[in-house]
């Protein structure tokens, strides 16, 4: 087993990310990890997203668990609220069950190349989930997919594997698509 170590995402953190997020074209061709932080970073330019993304983050207005192996940022889990991460996959199935929201989410996972498959996103879950009890805990929520039984490509599975979830005590709530869970966790 490959040791980890989780760090937050954080102004001191922010050359270490945006390394990685570089190394790998943007992620997803520039995404930078805003997708879920609202539709209106869509439209956005590769160039701006970076730069709201660094502002979020300075402004502590961005929650992840970096990765890091060897003093190198690998990998990631964002998280945070509701109100920060206003936007999830599979939204219109999600709100045909009117419930309450939760008070962390969990959206989205990255690992560097050549680093997928090993480990990674488990520690980032893993330090988010630790990082969440230190802001407070609350009802968390996330949207992983059930690859049981069938071949996922790591560099496809954004919002995590049910499994690694359910290592950690996540409970299954309901599905919201075909492979896709709402699992929610106390802390």
């Amino acid at each position: 087993m490959i040791d980890y170590e989780t760090k937050p995402l954080d102004a001191r953190t922010w050359d270490d990310f945006a390394g990685l997020v570089e190394e790998n074209n943007g992620v997803w061709s520039g995404c930078w990890c805003m997708w879920y932080h609202g539709k209106e970073v869509a439209d956005a330019s590769v160039e701006q997203k970076r730069a709201m993304k660094e502002a979020r983050v300075k402004a502590g207005e961005a929650h992840a668990a970096l990765v890091f192996h060897d003093g190198k940022c690998v990998g990631w889990c964002q998280f945070g609220s509701t109100s920060e991460l206003p936007r999830i996959h599979n939204a219109r199935a999600y709100q045909k069950d009117n419930h309450k929201l939760p008070d962390w989410r969990i959206t989205c996972f990255f690992s560097g190349k050549g680093h997928r498959g090993g480990g990674v996103a488990s520690a980032a879950l893993t330090g988010a989930v630790e990082q969440i009890k230190a802001l407070g805990g609350g009802r968390v929520e996330g949207y992983p997919e059930d690859i049981e039984g069938r071949k996922a490509a790591p560099a496809f599975l954004f919002n995590g594997a049910l499994h690694m979830f359910d290592r950690l005590g996540f409970e299954r709530s309901r599905k919201i698509g075909k492979h896709k869970w709402v699992v929610t966790l106390d802390l």
